[in-house]
């Protein structure tokens, strides 16, 4: 069955308790917009936090929600406009019993893995493959000077 007009506020809470995003919150009030910071894991992202939006259709779940990160980032998987090569919201690959926390744990799981399958930008994509050492430290470079400061753990 699909998901009630209610969903995305259940959806969010129980986002919201997941320890791979912090201050997860509609945007303008909206139920169709969050905002959140994604806390990645692997170095060098996980040096800084990534502001991004998670924007649902109104027909949710049936259409995919689209991430796109407000905060730059260096990697294949992001063009510099923020939008997000995540095969998981695709339209051919999208199904609607598929959850907001899913795709937030896919994205997080794509930025902390960097392949050369899921491009938005050849040119890092490339430089990954070839100077992997340019990348990895480009991208701690960029990481340092654009990524915001993690906050702090919740207390237990």
């Amino acid at each position: 069955g699909v998901r009630s007009a209610e969903f995305p506020l259940q959806e969010l809470k129980e986002a919201q308790n997941w320890s791979g995003v912090r201050d997860l919150r509609l945007l303008d009030g909206n139920l169709l917009r969050w905002e959140g910071l994604l806390l990645p894991n692997n170095p060098p992202y996980n040096a800084g936090a990534f502001r991004f939006e998670l924007t649902f259709s109104p027909h949710y779940p049936l259409s995919p929600p689209r991430a796109t990160l407000r905060t730059s980032i260096y990697h294949p998987a992001v063009d510099t406009a923020g939008r997000v090569c995540q095969p998981l919201t695709s339209e051919q690959h999208w199904v609607a019993t598929t959850t907001a926390i899913q795709v937030l744990q896919d994205l997080l799981l794509l930025l902390d893995n960097p392949d050369a399958v899921r491009v938005l930008r050849q040119d890092l994509s490339r430089e990954l493959q070839q100077q992997p050492e340019v990348f990895w430290r480009q991208a701690e470079e960029h990481t340092r000077c654009h990524a915001e400061p993690r906050p702090d753990p919740p207390a237990p």
